[in-house]
């Protein structure tokens, strides 16, 4: 093989990623260019991201409603 694709080269461009990112934040940035390509993808597809309710950010707190009913003149009681 030839070229960017022999697998000394792809060794060596790993090597180069390691040693200039560090350990640590190899998945970090993995996990970003996921998300990236995702949206991207979802972009072009024309996809829109629905929120969902398990999402942290968009679950707010609300305070239970009391409904209190008045008696009018033809309710028994």
């Amino acid at each position: 093989m030839t070229g960017l694709t022999s697998p000394l080269h792809i060794v060596i461009l790993l090597l180069i990623v390691l040693l200039l990112f560090g350990a640590k934040r190899l998945p970090e940035i993995g996990h970003s260019m996921g998300k990236g390509m995702r949206e991207f993808k979802g972009a072009l597809m024309g996809e829109d991201e629905k929120p969902t309710a398990t999402t942290p950010e968009l679950v707010t707190p609300t305070e239970p409603t009391v409904v209190t009913a008045t008696p009018h003149e033809h309710d028994t009681v």
